[in-house]
């Protein structure tokens, strides 16, 4: 739990906004937090050194889970920079 509240007091101090920092215990994987944020919308990467679509967030989550969760993938590495700001932007993408 340590390294956890040491990022939100480095998040803190380079003035990111304050929010709820997410995490996952070492008996969770990524989709256990994604299933239980339930995101609008989930950017995962391709995951493409490590397998592909079967290592991404995404594929993971239960099918009823993914219904609800619009998957914006950007390639590995690619950044997030050229996503829009806003959220009805990122929702209304293809």
């Amino acid at each position: 739990m340590r390294n956890v509240e040491d990022i939100g007091e480095a998040l803190k101090v380079h003035g990111f906004p304050s929010g709820e920092l997410l995490f996952r215990d070492t008996s969770e994987g990524y989709e256990d937090v994604a299933e239980r944020l339930m995101p609008d919308v989930l950017i995962d990467d391709d995951c493409e050194s490590i397998g592909g679509e079967t290592e991404m967030t995404y594929s993971r989550v239960s099918t009823a889970s993914r219904r609800r969760i619009k998957l914006i993938k950007v390639r590995e590495f690619g950044g997030v920079d050229h996503l829009p700001d806003t959220l009805s932007e990122l929702v209304a993408r293809p």
